[in-house]
Order: C-alpha cells, then sequence, then structure tokens
C-alpha cells in the first residue's frame, strides 16, 4: 500500500485527478483526498464533477490498484475531475477520533495498560470505545469525563509521524487494539499518531492539529459488554 495523499496533505479536501479506470457506478483516480474509512472512523463524504456533471459520492473501496469511489447510476467518468471531501463531516472525524485517542490514553495508564477491544466514531457527534477491563469500577470510567475535558482545555499538540513496523512493534504501548493495527506501507512503515505529553500509538485515521479544536465532551454511558468488556460512550 502507497502512502494515503490524505496522511501527507491533510489539509487539502478538493483536488483535481486523473481517471485511471471505470465502470458503471465506480471510478479510480491516480490519487484522491477521500480517507476510506477504518478503525472505527467512517469514510469521507464529498462529490466528484466532471464533465458529466456532479455524482455525490455513496461509498469508497480499496484494491491493490487504489481507491474507488462509488456513485449511484451508470455514469463512466473519463479524464479529469475533480475531488471534493465535505469538510464538515470530515472535520467531525478528526474531532471524534482525537477525543477517542484522549480516552485510550487516559483509561491505559489509569488501568493498567488494558487494551482497546473495540470502537467507532458515529455521525451524530458521539463515538464509543469498548476496552477489556473486567470488574471495572463502572463510577471511575465516569470520572474520565473531567480530565478529558482537562486535556482539551490544555491545547495539545496532535502530530503524527511514520515509524519502521518493526521497530514499532517492539515499542511497548503503540498498537493499542486486541483485534486489528493500521495497514503497514509498501515501504515497511506504519504510521504513528501522538498528542504531546499524553499518547502516542499506531493510527491511521484522521485527527485535529490540538486537542483544544474540539468541543467540551461529556461521557454519556458506561455499558458493561459481557464479562469484560466495557463500553465508554462519550458525546461532544
Amino acid at each position: 500500500m502507497s502512502r494515503a495523499f490524505y496522511h501527507d496533505h491533510p489539509e487539502i479536501l478538493q483536488l483535481e485527478a486523473e481517471v485511471r479506470d471505470a465502470r458503471p457506478g465506480a471510478v479510480l483516480v491516480e490519487r484522491s483526498p477521500f480517507f476510506p474509512g477504518g478503525g472505527g472512523q467512517l469514510p469521507d463524504q464529498g462529490v466528484l464533477r466532471w464533465s458529466g456533471g456532479v455524482l455525490p459520492i455513496t461509498g469508497l473501496e480499496r484494491d491493490e490498484r487504489g481507491l474507488w469511489h462509488l456513485f449511484a447510476g451508470e455514469a463512466l467518468p473519463s479524464g479529469n475531475v475533480t475531488l471534493e471531501v465535505e469538510p464538515a463531516f470530515r472535520a467531525s472525524m478528526c474531532e471524534l477520533h482525537t477525543l477517542a485517542h484522549v480516552v485510550n490514553a487516559l483509561v491505559y495508564t489509569r488501568f493498567g495498560g488494558v487494551l482497546l477491544t473495540g470502537a467507532q466514531l458515529n455521525a451524530d457527534g458521539t463515538f464509543r470505545v469498548d476496552f477489556d477491563l473486567p470488574g471495572a469500577d463502572n463510577e471511575a470510567l465516569r470520572a474520565l469525563e473531567a480530565p478529558l475535558n482537562d486535556i482539551i482545555r490544555q491545547d495539545l499538540p496532535v502530530s503524527a509521524a511514520f515509524m519502521a513496523h518493526t521497530e514499532a512493534e517492539a515499542t511497548p504501548g503503540l498498537f493499542r487494539s486486541k483485534a486489528v493495527a493500521p495497514p503497514v506501507g509498501e515501504d515497511g512503515l506504519v504510521r504513528i499518531v501522538e498528542i504531546l505529553g499524553l499518547d502516542r500509538q499506531a493510527c491511521g485515521g484522521t485527527h485535529l492539529t490540538s486537542t483544544g479544536r474540539a468541543r467540551p465532551a461529556r461521557i454519556v454511558k458506561i455499558d458493561n459488554k459481557g464479562r469484560q468488556n466495557r463500553r465508554i460512550k462519550v458525546a461532544v
């Protein structure tokens, strides 16, 4: 997998690109600003503009050739097209994903390095994170709301860099999920997201540039999901 455009240029949400291939209802382009979804983050929303009109993107599919952009109908775009990511939705996903990392960091450090068992960002401004926490005190988890908002107020910088996968595997704490891990690039590198002074972990999603860009957050629910899992639901 080559380096994703949205990783190197997260600020670019509109991009002209050449069509590499097309079939009714889908087009493959040379490069794309769209995040295809993954790791609990929803795919970007937006449109494709071409000589035949404007096509709302209904889905994104990755294969060995690149990222296919799906749309309704039988159009076959060709030549150069313009891809436009919907800014408000991307911003919401960046906010929720950054806050999910903050909650992850708080749980990881305060509950003995427990691992994530699931995560999901939602279009309604909420997210949930699940942890392997048998016997955890739910009130102690609810109490994380205050430090979560304190970290937002501190406005900690958020950055990303790439590291050799072998080095990342050998570094404790960079991989936090029991089931999934960010993809490794063709160059053998994995992306590491850091919240300065708080957290550092492998992640392929999009994020804010600092925690202070997030709105105040509330822990709205703690669920017991089976004997071991605790689910924390957060809203902004």
